[in-house]
């Protein structure tokens, strides 16, 4: 229990991944990605429970062989928040907050989690995280998401482009880009279960639009720390770099 609420850690592990085909399984010294992603989230105190949620028999045999509890879900899920309803509703998993931790987000640590769960005790529906952005490109780079907030720290707008637009260029405005970890209130995950995606949903390309459009409140607190998610192989072999070089730490 943190801040008297049961937390359960939910870990979408889709196999086939189309920019980086069995990604989950990728090794990074030596371990496929999922099972860093797995103990690391295990070392989280403030987690009652973590499950993988598996689509692929070779998933679930993979992620039993070290201990892991596999929760089998449909091919048809078209994202990690589909994975999570579904697994929430198929095995009847009871808890106040479910955090969504990609199973190819091996670099996660316990003060993000601590960040993002600050305000597990107040009335939100869902939970992320945003990092000032320092480097220039960054800033035109589309697939780096941005987000704006209010004065609560809950989001007005995500969008794919440089937000809030400097008109004048007279104003030091910071830009946020958005880290894409979740947490969501299990009120929360029944809901987007029966919302319908949206127009501005599919222009941005950015499933977190449906749930402000919907007035989902969405809180986003300020990391200091970021993460490095492996979508591309090059991704991979970054990574590989950087924990050689002592930048980034794996645990297991």
């Amino acid at each position: 229990m943190y801040q008297a609420k049961k937390i359960i850690c939910i870990i979408p592990a889709r196999l086939s991944s189309t920019r980086f085909p069995n990604k989950i399984l990728a090794l990074l010294e030596g371990k496929p990605l999922v099972m860093w992603s797995y103990f690391a989230a295990k070392k989280i105190e403030m987690f009652d429970e973590v499950y993988i949620a598996v689509d692929d028999v070779v998933t679930q045999k993979m992620v039993e062989s070290f201990g892991a509890k596999a929760l089998f879900t449909s091919k048809e899920c078209l994202n990690g928040t589909e994975r999570l309803i579904e697994a929430k509703k198929n095995y009847e998993l009871n808890a106040d907050i479910f955090v969504n931790w990609q199973a190819d987000e091996p670099f996660i640590h316990k003060k993000m989690i601590e960040t993002l769960l600050q305000s597990a005790h107040e009335s939100v529906d869902v939970w992320t995280l945003r990092k000032k952005i320092e480097q220039e490109k960054e800033l035109n780079d589309t697939n780096v998401v941005k987000v704006v907030v209010d004065f609560l720290e809950n989001a007005l707008y995500f969008s794919r482009y440089c937000i809030p637009f400097d008109r004048d260029k007279t104003l030091a405005l910071p830009k946020y880009k958005h880290i894409g970890l979740y947490a969501f209130s299990s009120l929360a995950l029944d809901k987007i279960s029966n919302l319908k995606p949206t127009l501005i949903e599919k222009s941005e390309s950015l499933e977190q639009l449906r749930f402000l459009y919907y007035g989902m409140k969405i809180k986003v607190h300020e990391s200091l720390h970021e993460t490095l998610g492996i979508d591309l192989p090059e991704h991979l072999e970054m990574a590989k770099s950087l924990v050689s070089q002592g930048l980034l730490t794996l645990e297991v």
